[in-house]
């Protein structure tokens, strides 16, 4: 690669200067031009203007004993109405963060949140209580949290109805026997949770999320602490109630089983987003049989920033910088092989391979 001299460096000559002429500045930008500009990006429509969750440079910032611990990082996440996706990552990588963000139970420090048309972050107490009852249903991995012990399947799905107001208790008990119905779990109207298999209490959790309609389900590890067999079936619910109600439902799992049944899996690393799974059904134009097609991609934050596959940086020794080519059609990464690179590279453990990326 062709390099140049830095003519900034305290060792490169100094240009002779002529005195006799004036030193030169750049022309001011005129006023008409800067108003050309603001009108032209006032035109443009705001990021995420027609998604359900948009997630604008996410940061939320935890202090603790005066250390500063950053769960997310500038995350951008946009998840369109009706769409039924999976959220995954490591331990600490953020996304139960982000899910108590989404679900109005936490605030974030920076960026920009809004689910619905609603600010995350500017919502006042009363407002963030109606956007909990109203806008957004919660199913949690603990069981406890999601049903109370002394109330039947049909009773817990009805308190957030009678919370929330406006139905006369007719009007509410129709309404949950057929919210249990469509969970084929009208046989469990009159159980209380502890009568109940582990997989019906979450489908039943389900029921009590969808109770007031919401927007938007969210869920975080629903099926951890059940066998695959049961994981499926709670699946199930959710897709129902995806497909039948058009509830956007967002899944945050470690279960691979379930992320592999949604059409998008979108992984959280660092408190950013990583890499998205699309899938999509492809008809065979000979034969017209049917085959899932899943396909990977990286994910290009709003700021420029690329997470690479770390099998791949590993693979070439990639540490610390890289080159990068723009080329026709696509942009070349390359290992740093100079002489300081590739001993930062030593220094870390890297195996200092050239090839190209």
């Amino acid at each position: 690669m062709t390099t140049r001299p830095d003519d900034t460096s305290p060792d490169a000559p100094a240009p002779a200067a002529d005195p006799a002429s004036p030193p030169r500045s750049a022309a001011p930008t005129s006023l008409a031009e800067l108003e050309r500009r603001a009108a032209s990006r006032r035109g443009q429509p705001a990021y995420g203007h027609d998604a359900l969750i948009a997630c604008d440079r996410l940061v939320r910032v935890f202090t603790t004993d005066g250390v500063e611990v950053q769960a997310l990082q500038g995350l951008d996440l946009l998840v369109a109405e009706g769409e039924l996706m999976a959220l995954v990552g490591a331990s600490g990588s953020g996304k139960s963060t982000l899910m108590n963000i989404l679900a109005g139970l936490d605030v974030p420090t920076a960026g920009a949140a809004t689910v619905a048309g609603r600010d995350l972050l500017t919502m006042d107490a009363r407002a963030r209580l109606g956007y909990r009852r109203e806008v957004v249903g919660f199913v949690w991995q603990q069981t406890a949290r999601n049903l109370l012990p002394y109330l039947t399947a049909l009773q817990n799905v009805m308190l957030p109805m009678q919370l929330r107001g406006g139905r006369r208790r007719a009007a509410r008990t129709k309404a949950a026997e057929e919210l249990l119905s469509m969970l084929s779990l009208h046989h469990c109207r009159d159980r209380r949770p502890h009568q109940l298999s582990g997989g019906e209490q979450q489908r039943t959790a389900i029921a009590v999320a969808l109770a007031n309609t919401p927007s938007v389900l969210l869920a975080d590890e629903p099926t951890g602490e059940l066998d695959s067999h049961t994981a499926e079936q709670v699946f199930t619910a959710f897709r129902t109630a995806n497909e039948e109600l058009g509830t956007t439902i967002v899944i945050v799992t470690h279960d691979q089983t379930v992320a592999s049944e949604v059409r998008r899996t979108v992984a959280i690393r660092d408190g950013r987003t990583s890499s998205e799974v699309l899938r999509r059904t492809e008809r065979d134009a000979t034969t017209g049989q049917e085959s899932l097609v899943s396909r990977e991609y990286a994910m290009l934050d709003r700021a420029g920033r690329l997470q690479l596959p770390t099998e791949y940086t590993t693979s070439l020794g990639m540490a610390h910088r890289v080159l990068l080519e723009l080329e026709s059609d696509h942009i070349g990464v390359w290992p740093d092989h100079t002489a300081d690179g590739a001993a930062r590279g030593r220094g870390e453990g890297g195996d200092g391979d050239e090839s190209g990326g």
